[in-house]
């Protein structure tokens, strides 16, 4: 049985969510408050569920990368654990650099929830393993600020690793613009594939009575 740890920031909204996500797919799950120094010594998965964390004040994200538990969370990351950042999560990952990018503003300015079809660019990696490639997800998105950015360099080096995770697209696969993101990306990984960021929410999507139970197989896929 894996053990998950799910980072618990002032104003994050999802961690209950994402609590019943990860019990349902039979994991131990433990809320870590972000004023904690250490995580769980037995931890297989970090998760930054989604919300607003301080409020999103300044910018969203940026406050969280300051909190104690910051500093345990790169150090495991960077020691070759697992760490999943979903919405403000990816967001959180973004600013304190473990991922490369920045999340801005959704083109339009509004606030976007719904549920959006994503296709599978790349499943050589943990998270998508049990997905296949181009296939195509509906998976609910709901944020203000999901339009990703990268330059040109960087971008380049998220294609030829294969770090691109999951775009925006219609129901038969073809890139459509949700949020300005950059060729329509959803979700990225960093080059050695154990820290994922995206911004859908595959936690909201467990059962079909809801709308889709896509997100099974996503988050199933760490705790393989």
């Amino acid at each position: 049985m894996k053990n998950v740890a799910l980072i618990q920031f002032p104003g994050t909204n999802c961690d209950l969510d994402t609590k019943y996500a990860f019990e349902k797919l039979g994991c131990n799950t433990s809320v870590i408050w972000h004023k904690e120094t250490t995580l769980p010594e037995n931890t297989d998965l970090v998760v930054i569920p989604g919300g607003f964390s301080y409020g999103d004040y300044l910018r969203s994200g940026a406050i969280a990368q300051f909190s104690p538990v910051m500093k345990a969370v790169i150090a495991y990351a960077n020691g070759g654990g697992k760490v999943l950042g979903i919405c403000n999560g990816f967001q959180v990952l973004t600013e304190v650099g473990l991922l490369p990018g920045a999340l801005k503003r959704n083109i339009g300015l509004h606030f976007i929830s719904k549920f959006q079809t994503l296709k599978v660019v790349n499943n050589s990696n943990d998270f998508l393993q049990k997905c296949a490639k181009d296939e195509v997800l509906n998976i609910p998105i709901a944020h203000a600020d999901g339009n990703y950015y990268i330059d040109e360099e960087g971008y380049a080096k998220l294609e030829a690793n294969e770090q691109i995770l999951v775009r925006y697209c219609d129901e038969h696969g073809e890139p459509v613009v949700v949020n300005g993101s950059v060729t329509s990306i959803a979700g990225i990984c960093n080059e050695t594939k154990n820290i994922f960021g995206l911004m859908p929410h595959p936690e909201r999507a467990l059962e079909n009575v809801l709308g889709s139970e896509d997100g099974i197989r996503m988050l199933g896929g760490l705790i393989a």
